[in-house]
């Protein structure tokens, strides 16, 4: 029997009853290829069936930054209304998670109620960096089109605990509680958990014109601190970003932190002299190391983590590790990379993801993820994650569109690839004149 016809679109974490994340997570995609036909029915969609007063569990996270940067982004690619109203109407059924004694959010919320509490499997009730930490560009462009301030103040004050809360070795770990304002663990990691705090570190000083000079200093302070203690060279010379246990080194880097190669590229434009050069080599070096754990797999695709250890370098060495689900921070990666440098190796590599993906995952009803790289004939996992082409298939796009298309000059992704624009003086007029 073929299976393909059962492929299921996937949102990933509790939406709290919210549906239609594909479609919203698609709009900007859609809308950038020019697919008006298809954008069309996907905006009839949000007017007429998208219902945003649902009763549910959600992750505030996943709901930020695909729903709301999602409608956010549409709304300043089209100037469509609606667009706008919903994702300010979202972002208030988000607020009450804010509601603890430091004012760092819990994770998950019900949309209805306004009920908020910790993962059940966060350590002792605590709150994750990459999720209290990804919020930032989405609650300033809501304050910007509501008037309303409560959503920029909300993470100014979480910007206000992290600067106060004494740092380990200048690292950020993991885990903060909510409720005492203090890191929980000492487990710090770039890829999951850890990731988009810092994306949102630079990107909040680009989005703002390069005004927010204090996300500009964490953010350089931050990588400082990632490249003296995590950064490491293979044996094979590979350059990679390992994770740090209280101390302890792991040497694995999970495919979530391929994204930092194009971190790093993004801010050294605002490095200060040799430096400027440096950060794009070490960009370079860790997107190659990325790279690498795709060409040294047989589908030529990237497993979820690879190991520097035991004598294997940029390969999965646990059969837990060996999965591709569409992920797209190796090719974000090369778009960036290619953006920065314009050294075509990085469209090379990108059509090799192009070609594997093809190969692989395209099923009769859109593309799967696979659970084992390092076979050719790999099993369907039977679902397309919404980030497949939120992100995926928009990075592979922009890598071969001219830079002009969502310059980076003029627009922010946030960590869903959703463009945001840059706080220049005329990013207003761009909104309300857009068709």
């Amino acid at each position: 029997m073929d299976r393909s016809h059962f492929l299921h679109p996937r949102a990933g974490a509790l939406r709290g009853g919210l549906r239609g994340a594909t479609v919203i997570d698609a709009l900007d995609t859609l809308y950038i290829m020019e697919l008006e036909d298809e954008f069309q029915e996907a905006k009839s969609w949000v007017e007429n069936s998208f219902n945003v007063n649902v009763n549910g569990e959600a992750s505030l996270f996943e709901v930020n930054i695909r729903y709301v940067g999602g409608l956010l982004s549409a709304y300043y690619l089209t100037g469509h209304e609606i667009f706008r109203t919903k994702a300010i109407e979202l972002g208030e059924k988000l607020l009450p998670a804010f509601n603890t004694p430091t004012g760092i959010p819990r994770g998950v919320i019900n949309l209805g109620s306004g009920m908020s509490w910790s993962w059940g499997w966060a350590s002792a009730g605590s709150s994750i960096l990459a999720e209290f930490g990804s919020l930032h560009l989405e609650f300033v462009h809501l304050t910007e089109l509501s008037g309303n301030p409560l959503f920029a103040e909300k993470v100014k004050t979480i910007r206000q605990v992290l600067n106060r809360i004494e740092k380990p070795h200048g690292l950020y770990p993991n885990f903060l509680s909510p409720a005492t304002g203090s890191w929980v663990q000492h487990h710090v990691s770039i890829g999951g958990l850890g990731d988009s705090f810092y994306e949102y570190l630079i990107k909040s000083w680009l989005a703002s014109d390069k005004t927010d000079t204090e996300a500009k200093k964490m953010y350089d302070d931050a990588l400082e601190a990632i490249e003296t203690h995590l950064v490491k060279k293979s044996a094979g010379g590979l350059t990679y970003i390992a994770e740090w246990r209280g101390g302890i080194l792991d040497h694995k880097m999970g495919h979530l932190a391929c994204f930092s190669g194009g971190m790093i590229a993004l801010g050294a434009e605002g490095a200060a002299g040799p430096k400027k050069q440096h950060y794009v080599e070490l960009a370079a070096e860790i997107t190659r190391t990325c790279r690498e754990s795709y060409a040294r797999s047989d589908t030529k695709l990237g497993p979820e983590a690879f190991r520097f250890d035991s004598g294997s370098e940029a390969t999965a060495t646990r059969l837990s590790e060996r999965y591709y689900i569409l992920r797209p921070e190796v090719v974000e990666s090369y778009m960036y990379m290619w953006r920065v440098t314009h050294d075509p190796k990085y469209r090379q590599w990108g059509w090799e993801v192009v070609l594997a993906l093809e190969k692989y995952c395209r099923v009769g009803a859109g593309f799967s993820g696979i659970r084992d790289v390092y076979t050719t004939t790999p099993t369907h996992d039977n679902m397309q994650q919404s980030f497949f082409l939120a992100e995926t298939l928009k990075y592979l796009y922009l890598l071969f569109s001219e830079d002009h298309l969502l310059s980076l000059e003029d627009w922010v992704f946030n960590t869903e690839a959703h463009p945001l624009p840059v706080n220049h003086t005329n990013f207003r007029v761009q909104a309300s004149t857009a068709h």
